[in-house]
């Protein structure tokens, strides 16, 4: 249902009161609030705000008895490092502390005062405990935002770790029990609600003209305004006077203590910020809904850079640029010092936003309406299917769009909503397909060829059309172009293009054993990264054009630039373009560390993907020798699912290493080049993951299982799968990373075990040898000082076998220790890519247990598929799949 006017919020007959819940989260919530609370009162009503947000946010534009302020802080929201940076496991720690914990006081405080006010209608925004306590209590409940936390939390668990996840289902669960959702433009997909109204922008009203502020700051018609609105300033950044261009004066809001150059202007704290942003010419800082509702409303351009982890972004980000308001700057640029360039292509756009403003009144008549007892509600769906897609979808976020199997519904709609279905990456083509034959036809392919895979036909094809969008005058077509427009200006056409392609891989058997020393079975999927990359003369690169104001500003002529396009950012919150200059990665005339590389890409979370491809670089300058004097553009396209456990980032690591070694005459055996793509994201990206990844994606071979010992990869060949057996992969909606907090601790736990049998072996080895008496002083099964001394300096655990662990080693491995416990008492655990944590506790039996059994039904399973094909055959090795 959409309401898009209304006339006005009539006076009720019935007097009633609301009490309306606001996140934690920021001003943002509460400014949207003021604005639907004023409309309430002004119809005559009490509204009690619950809030944790200063009183003046409120009283500064609602002077009336009927408001009341009540501080109370029931929710966090994110919890922010600093004005662009949200720390994921700080969020969903603090939300514990102050909303898990004490739950059950929580319920019953709010359930007394929401009596004791005598509450016709709960409103929240979007505060979930608020609509638990109204159910409890017995009174209706109306969500009004355009996201909701379960939408955001559930990326966080998957770098948190899975012991949150319960965090997200309770959020879930408690917004299922609010009538309806009154949802505001810039949405994020919300499944907990099933009944939604649309409304328009909520934007507060402005009280002076454009003229009226430029007189009272003193600031002339011709000098163009910035506003500076970050909500505080980025860590560790000073302001400087060449900032800016000439001409211009810059308004900052929330600026520190410290003195501002002369053409920057201090806000007071409590200035109201829509009619300085209706003075200014363009305002700098975060998406958020009030700063993008707001530039909308008063056509005001927008360049904004990226916050860290919010998942609201996206959302926000795609209807700004849909209405042509928006420029994106990169975080370097920000704080560098680089602003021209974005300042002058912002002030050249026509933000073309024509909607409805008066969200705030629409909103307020539909609350006043459900108070008095209109049902706005249809027939709902289960609170199970609900809960379902409520928690599923948070694992689905960064999935590639079209590309899973059983997309649920609500997500369906929202990317037809945004208009997200264009500005995909081409899907595969059947073979036969005239259309595909014009790929090959329009390309002269001078050396390889497709090898007949319609994606990589597709992919071609997706570049022939790049040059008709790059020579094409036609107004892009909604959100379709920011990727495909950079990808458009990416290549010099007259020159060499260079394609590789990597698939993703199924792990059929071995898992995370494989940094433990298993064998492994794994099979190639048909999804595959692809990677076109062009070397080319630093004189003859198409330059981004802060790229080139960079080269401009320090008075340098053309230098080798490293430029990357890279497809799918639409749903994620990363950015889809990267550059750099390939100087940044010498440090005194030698390559620089990879401790300093992951610093580097660590900086800006919103472009730390460019890791797994600009890495490769860096770890061919180290490991090779390989210098780069050319400029480098590459186009990263790649359908594998992210978070799958079906090795994305290896493939985008294959990829983009082989596209290089290809450009730049460099030969690589398969092996050889997996195991520097290892080193990528080992050390650049920081990820402790094993070589299998990289050596399914570098040397498996299509429909066969390539056999590995991870010692550290021996390849062992393929193995022919049989024709009666055929392997699947099932999403389960779970998301998964290589990077994130569960598997570096598994990591960590099973190399602190290893640590532990080689400390007990060498204790038993004295004891071992024969006494005077000429007998052994152990037990009589632990025999072989040979394999006591093989123990004592085991390399890899699935070395160990299973029996030898059960009888000597099981008794002696804790269940879990602490950090701290461990290196006190057995020093370094000798895994190059873990850290031990001194105040966390590891477990370590089951991350020592499974590799070594593991190992075992990994040589069972590859055995059996070459036995006779029976049921009894079938049945083993569905059993040794189902022990995993």
């Amino acid at each position: 249902m959409r309401i898009n006017e209304t006339d006005g919020v009539s006076a009720s007959s019935k007097h009633l009161v609301f009490a309306y819940y606001v996140t934690g989260h920021g001003f943002g919530h509460a400014t949207r609030v003021v604005e639907v609370v004023r409309n309430l009162i002004s119809a005559g009503h009490d509204v009690h705000v619950v809030t944790g947000a200063p009183d003046f946010v409120f009283t500064s534009e609602i002077q009336s008895p009927r408001l009341f302020i009540r501080k109370v802080l029931l929710d966090c929201g994110a919890v922010q490092a600093d004005a662009l940076t949200v720390d994921r496991l700080a969020s969903l720690e603090k939300y514990s502390e102050t909303a898990v914990a004490p739950r059950k006081s929580i319920l019953k405080d709010e359930v007394e005062w929401l009596n004791s006010i005598k509450a016709d209608l709960v409103v929240s925004d979007v505060v979930p405990v608020a609509c638990r306590a109204a159910a409890d209590a017995g009174i209706r409940s109306v969500c009004v935002t355009n996201f909701s936390w379960d939408f955001i939390y559930a990326e966080y668990v998957m770098a948190a770790g899975h012991h949150h996840r319960s965090i997200v289902w309770q959020i879930a669960e408690d917004y299922s029990h609010c009538e309806f959702l009154i949802r505001l433009p810039g949405y994020c997909p919300m499944p907990a609600f099933r009944d939604v109204i649309d409304v328009p922008l909520v934007v507060r009203r402005l009280h002076k003209s454009r003229k009226e502020v430029r007189k009272e700051l003193g600031i002339e018609d011709d000098v163009k305004l910035l506003i500076l609105n970050f909500g505080g300033q980025p860590a560790g950044w000073k302001l400087k006077e060449e900032y800016l261009p000439s001409g211009w004066k810059c308004l900052v809001c929330g600026a520190s203590d410290s003195q501002l150059p002369p053409n920057f202007i201090k806000l007071p704290k409590d200035a109201y910020t829509p009619d300085f942003m209706a003075a200014s010419d363009c305002m700098l800082g975060k998406i958020g809904y009030g700063t993008v509702s707001e530039a909308l409303a008063y056509k005001l351009p927008f360049v904004f850079v990226r916050r860290d982890y919010f998942n609201e972004e996206p959302f926000l980000r795609n209807m700004l640029e849909f209405y042509q308001g928006g420029v994106e700057m990169i975080r370097r640029d920000l704080l560098t010092g680089h602003w021209k360039p974005y300042l002058e292509r912002a002030i050249s756009l026509k933000p073309c936003y024509e909607g409805g403003i008066n969200g705030g009144e629409v909103a307020a008549h539909i609350l006043q309406e459900t108070a008095i007892g209109k049902n706005y509600a249809s027939d709902k769906l289960s609170g199970a299917r609900r809960l379902r897609d409520a928690i599923i979808f948070g694992y689905e976020l960064q999935r590639v769009p079209g590309r899973d199997v059983s997309i649920p519904e609500w997500y369906q709609t929202a990317e037809d909503e945004l208009g997200l279905s264009a500005s995909r990456s081409p899907p595969c083509t059947p073979e036969g397909d005239s259309t595909v034959k014009l790929s090959t036809e329009d390309f002269e392919i001078l050396h390889g060829d497709c090898q007949g895979l319609p994606d990589t036909m597709s992919f071609l094809k997706s570049l022939v059309e790049l040059d008709i969008i790059k020579d094409s005058d036609r107004t892009p077509e909604k959100r379709q172009m920011r990727e495909r427009k950079a990808a458009a200006g990416l290549f010099n056409w007259e020159e060499e293009i260079f394609v590789a392609r990597a698939p993703g891989r199924l792990d059929v058997m071995g898992g995370i054993a494989d940094y433990s020393g298993s064998l492994v079975l794994q099979m190639p999927i048909r999804e595959a990264c692809h990677v076109a990359l062009q070397k080319i003369s630093p004189s003859k690169q198409r330059l981004w054009k802060h790229a080139l104001a960079r080269h401009n500003d320090k008075g340098q002529g053309p230098m080798p630039v490293l430029q990357i396009v890279s497809y799918g950012s639409e749903l994620s919150n990363r950015g889809p373009t990267f550059d750099m200059d390939l100087s940044d990665f010498m440090d005194e005339g030698k390559p620089m560390s990879y401790e300093k590389a992951k610093k580097y890409f660590d900086t800006n979370p919103s472009q730390k993907w460019a890791a797994y491809v600009a890495g490769t670089i860096l770890v061919l300058m180290t490991e090779l020798g390989v210098r780069f004097e050319d400029s480098i553009s590459m186009l990263v396209s790649s359908a594998v699912p992210e978070g799958k456990g079906v090795s994305s980032s290896a493939s985008v690591e294959v990829a983009s290493m082989s596209a290089i070694a290809a450009a730049h005459g460099l030969n690589i055996h398969p092996r050889d080049l997996a195991l520097l793509c290892q080193k990528v994201e080992n050390h650049i990206v920081g990820a402790p993951c094993g070589v299998m990844d990289q050596m399914a994606s570098a040397c498996g071979e299509a429909n066969k299982l390539l056999a590995m010992v991870c010692q550290p990869a021996e390849l062992l060949g393929v193995v022919e799968i049989p024709s009666h057996i055929r392997f699947w992969g099932i999403d389960s909606g779970i998301r998964h990373s290589v990077g994130g907090a569960d598997y570096g601790s598994v990591r960590a736990g099973a190399f602190m075990g290893r640590k532990m049998i080689k400390s007990t072996a060498s204790g038993m080895l004295p004891q071992s040898l024969p006494s005077s008496n000429g007998l052994n002083n152990i037990e009589p099964e632990v025999d072989g000082v040979e394999l006591l001394e093989a123990e004592a300096s085991l390399d890899y655990l699935c070395n160990l076998s299973p029996h030898r662990f059960e009888a000597l080693y099981a008794k002696n491995i804790p269940e879990s220790i602490v950090g701290e416990e461990f290196s006190k008492n057995y020093g370094d655990h000798n895994d190059p890519v873990t850290v031990i944590d001194p105040k966390r506790t590891y477990f370590v039996r089951a991350p020592v247990c499974h590799p070594i059994y593991e190992n075992f039904r990994v040589k069972a399973f590859k055995a059996l598929l070459t036995a006779a094909a029976s049921d009894d055959q079938l049945t083993s090795l569905g059993e040794l799949l189902y022990q995993l």
